[in-house]
């Protein structure tokens, strides 16, 4: 039976839709995988609501994408599945996964490619987040600074946001830490990116130390322009689906004491580079 074409809504003009008219238990066609994946490529990051999956079908469905990651610091794992982080906060919690713009474990060797978020509980008001597009980062600013930028690379440290808070897991003798170009290239798009974050970016190696905390400090405030961004609302039972490759996000943590409760599978990258 021919299945209807799926659905695509656009949040902003930068970055963002929403994909409607498929369910994500049930096995995928050819054809559905590729609109999915060529709507991740061409909107950054895409959200599916009224999805009920089991851990099973969460991890199958990243596993057509890729291997999947396993965090080397999770917060919380779900019990008999590694490669599901769970991703909670609640009246007890400090402090909450997210809360600064980030991609997710830049700070590996290899980082993650893609992260599905699968939210099941939501609280009554709040819990947005935020998505930016480093492409449009890249591309506002100007000439000379990309020029300048392109020749640089970064030191992304893990203990910089994992330690005092998590541990490494027992496999691990301490966090990654991972030195990248400060602007990739896309390995499918071949689009140009930013790729330094507030939580794990520590230092420009070609630059001296004052030199690079400056250009550090404006490369973060520069991301947080709205202008850049989709800010998504979450639902029962709703999935982002986003490529770490070109974006940063942020969780908002205005919902205390309320509880918001999700899982995350994380797709296995491979090397930042920056082809010219």
């Amino acid at each position: 039976m021919k299945r209807a074409p799926l659905s695509v809504r656009r949040l902003t003009p930068a970055i963002g839709a929403e994909l409607e008219g498929i369910d994500l238990s049930l096995p995928l066609s050819d054809h559905q995988f590729r609109e999915i994946h060529d709507a991740l490529l061409d909107h950054l990051v895409v959200f599916f609501r009224d999805q009920h999956l089991t851990p099973e079908a969460h991890k199958a469905f990243g596993r057509l994408f890729g291997r999947l990651h396993i965090h080397p610091a999770p917060l919380g794992i779900l019990e008999g599945h590694p490669e599901i982080i769970v991703v909670e906060a609640h009246g007890n919690s400090k402090r909450i996964a997210g809360e600064h713009w980030h991609s997710d474990v830049s700070c590996d060797a290899e980082p993650p490619m893609a992260s599905i978020l699968y939210v099941t509980e939501v609280p009554p008001l709040g819990g947005d987040t935020l998505f930016a597009s480093m492409y449009a980062a890249y591309d506002a600013l100007s000439d000379s600074m990309q020029r300048f930028l392109c020749g640089l690379t970064a030191i992304h440290d893990g203990a910089r946001n994992y330690e005092g808070r998590q541990p490494v897991t027992p496999d691990a003798a301490e966090f990654p830490r991972a030195e990248h170009p400060v602007v990739r290239s896309h390995p499918e798009t071949g689009r140009k990116a930013l790729f330094v974050n507030r939580m794990f970016t520590t230092r420009l190696v070609q630059l001296k130390p004052i030199e690079s905390e400056t250009l550090l400090q404006m490369l973060f405030r520069h991301v947080e322009n709205p202008e850049f961004q989709c800010r998504f609302r979450w639902s029962p039972n709703s999935l982002a689906f986003w490529d770490n490759r070109c974006t940063q996000h942020l969780a908002l943590w205005d919902y205390y004491p309320h509880r918001r409760y999700g899982n995350r599978v994380t797709i296995a990258g491979d090397r930042p580079f920056y082809r010219p």
